[in-house]
């Protein structure tokens, strides 16, 4: 089970590395606003560090799903292949 967590999250954490650099390499953490209204009013390190960890999150997810539904019927003990 940890072998397979591992197999999810660190291609997750790395991707989210690349996410990161991307989105913010376009988008100032300044001109972020709540859904349009009031402007965020974080420092960029927390802007930086709460947007990371959604984006290990998202693709996180994505993998176990993945992971989940390339399992075959009746083999769930031995896990993804």
């Amino acid at each position: 089970m940890l072998r397979l967590g591992m197999q999810i999250l660190w291609p997750a954490f790395l991707m989210a590395g690349v996410m990161e650099v991307l989105v913010f390499a376009v988008v100032d953490p300044a001109d972020l606003h709540w859904f349009g209204g009031a402007a965020l009013d974080w420092p960029r390190s927390a802007v930086y560090t709460v947007s990371f960890l959604i984006f290990w999150s998202v693709i996180g997810l994505a993998g176990a799903i993945t992971a989940l539904l390339a399992t075959e019927p009746g083999d769930e003990s031995r896990g993804p292949p």
